[in-house]
């Protein structure tokens, strides 16, 4: 049996890396069992380039942290990977709409380096918030990440809700159809090409002839007072809040925590957005829930990688009651 002192050390000392794969950037870090993040090292994931393109950047990125790691002379004990696609509960990854990795086992490759947990990007943020964030607080709370995608995970007493497929989250990726009452015409969209970062930017150049390269650029001058920005910013959060008011309605969670780039972004965005998702809600019994953003931003993709890796029974009692 280990003294206080040396069960101690083992908490210091007890790390993982974690990597999260989205659209536009790819982070890598080395995360404590307590949720710090020690180092890190970002780099644009430019998934045009291929599946393997990006396989090897995050092999050589999850190699540089593993060889360069000194936490308390300890070795990561793992790797997660939080990746923007769909990942079943066994961990395949089963969809490729942005990483190509269906045909790629990067599981098998960075295993060489240390044993390596693959999980969806939402269920990995929403971990992190759960076990270190503002989530602790909430026996059951629905996590939305808002950024180059648009997904969510409903957590419940500290555990992503996996589903029966694992085939979670994606709450903005498919087409919305609604008949016009009036003209009978009938009107197609999907939230993500609408209300996402990207989306967002391209928007607000279509009507102001603008070049911006993302969202901080527009919803900069939607606070400044730009009419067409405004007007941009004000849509896209009207979309996902009605879209996450839905989801309250049926789901009835203790409370709504927002995450990813432009989810914890300030102003106007999140006054919109808190307003439409309030506004949308069916029911007073829900209305006035906790709607918050989550502690680590955009950060809590990577945080909860690691996570994955250092608490993986969260996982693992769900496959076992299953």
């Amino acid at each position: 049996m280990k003294c206080d002192a040396e069960q101690n050390a083992d908490r210091v000392t007890k790390s993982a890396i974690g990597l999260d794969v989205g659209g536009t950037k790819t982070t890598g870090a080395i995360v404590t069992a307590e949720g710090q993040i020690v180092m890190h090292q970002t780099i644009p994931t430019l998934p045009q380039r291929g599946g393997e393109a990006v396989a090897q950047d995050v092999y050589d990125l999850a190699k540089q942290l593993h060889d360069s790691s000194d936490v308390a002379s300890s070795k990561p004990t793992g790797i997660g990977v939080s990746l923007c696609e769909l990942v079943s509960n066994s961990g395949e990854i089963v969809s490729d709409a942005t990483i190509k990795w269906r045909q790629i086992d990067i599981r098998r490759r960075l295993s060489a380096l240390a044993p390596t947990t693959i999980e969806a990007d939402s269920r990995a943020a929403a971990l992190c918030e759960a076990q270190y964030g503002a989530g602790r607080q909430f026996p059951i709370f629905l996590y939305v990440t808002i950024g180059t995608g648009i997904s969510c995970s409903l957590v419940v007493d500290g555990r992503p809700f996996l589903g029966a497929r694992g085939a979670t989250g994606t709450m903005a990726s498919g087409q919305l159809t609604t008949l016009c009452s009036q003209c009978g015409m009938c009107s197609t969209s999907i939230i993500e090409q609408i209300a996402s970062g990207p989306a967002i930017a391209m928007r607000y150049n279509q009507k102001s002839g603008a070049s911006a390269e993302g969202s901080k650029e527009v919803l900069a001058a939607a606070d400044a007072g730009d009419s067409a920005a405004r007007e941009t910013v004000i849509s896209g959060a009207k979309y996902v809040g009605s879209t996450v008011a839905q989801l309250v309605s049926v789901l009835d969670p203790h409370a709504v925590i927002v995450g990813g780039g432009l989810g914890s972004a300030t102003g106007l965005y999140w006054q919109t957005l808190q307003e439409s998702i309030r506004q949308h809600i069916w029911s007073d019994a829900h209305r006035q829930l906790p709607i918050i953003q989550g502690e680590y931003g955009n950060r809590a993709g990577v945080v909860g990688a690691a996570a994955a890796v250092l608490h993986p029974r969260v996982f693992q009692e769900v496959f076992e009651a299953g």
